[in-house]
């Protein structure tokens, strides 16, 4: 078990063209803050950013959800350090 309750960290998504924190729980369940803001409570506001931003990159954005590489690793990441305590 860890000694701590929770960690995080904030990163740039690049799905979402946004900086998120990724949060790690002592049960090892995780949360994003950008799966929170891009998916849970979209708005029309933050759906039209999001849009605008897609076309400056000439590309789609789309939160990937709670199993994104990017959260999953963060907590596999913290996991193996865990272990090796």
């Amino acid at each position: 078990m860890t000694d701590w309750q929770v960690t995080a960290t904030t990163i740039y998504c690049d799905a979402v063209d946004d900086d998120v924190t990724i949060m790690v729980y002592r049960d090892w369940s995780t949360k994003c803050t950008g799966y929170k803001k891009y998916v849970e409570e979209l708005d029309q506001e933050t759906a039209k950013l999001l849009k605008k931003k897609a076309g400056r990159l000439g590309r789609s954005l789309k939160c990937e959800g709670p199993q994104d590489y990017r959260v999953t690793d963060y907590r596999d990441k913290l996991a193996a350090e865990n272990k090796s305590k």
